[in-house]
């Protein structure tokens, strides 16, 4: 009796412990970033070391304070090609997954319209967290959505290889 009593607990342990994790990691550090007009989305200009807001509409966003890759935002803007032809675009991008309770963004559509042609990645921050860079992707429609990606030094710094001199050094923690 003492066994069954025993494995009964263990089991039930390995289950609430399973599903506090399952809600710790999809919803538990997630929350809504409140909209700042004429700052959330801005873009690298060609030549230009500081960020150019952009007009946008539906602006919405979600972030974690856990990890600097989790920010992800979807809104929509009525530029052309022609006017983001003036910002930094950025090859072979590749967005992050979401949640999937934030329907706005789906990292497989903007993959394969970025893939395809019928979205352009654009940089808008370089080092917005040590290593992270945030990424706008813009589909010919106007969707706009918003992810941060692990850039160079960032990557060598995650995975404990030597940084270099090629990057700026890592503030203090």
């Amino acid at each position: 009796m003492t066994g069954k009593l025993l494995a009964i607990i263990l089991g039930l342990s390995a289950v609430l412990a399973g599903a506090g994790m399952y809600y710790l990691q999809v919803y538990g550090f997630y929350y809504e970033v409140e909209p700042k007009p004429g700052q959330d989305v801005a873009l690298l200009p060609v030549g230009g070391e500081t960020p150019q807001p952009i007009a946008y509409s539906s602006f919405q966003a979600i972030d974690a304070d856990s990890s600097p890759i989790r920010y992800r935002a979807c809104f929509n803007t009525d530029l052309s090609e022609e006017q983001l032809s003036d910002f930094i675009p950025v090859d072979n991008a590749e967005p992050l997954t979401a949640p999937g309770w934030f329907d706005c963004y789906d990292a497989v559509a903007v993959a394969e319209a970025l893939k395809s042609g019928q979205a352009q990645a654009y940089i808008s921050a370089k080092n917005i967290h040590y290593g992270v860079d945030r990424i706008v992707a813009i589909t010919e429609d106007g969707r706009g959505f918003v992810w941060h990606s692990l850039n160079n030094c960032g990557e060598k710094a995650y995975d404990g290889t030597v940084v270099g001199e090629e990057c700026p050094p890592r503030p203090q923690q």
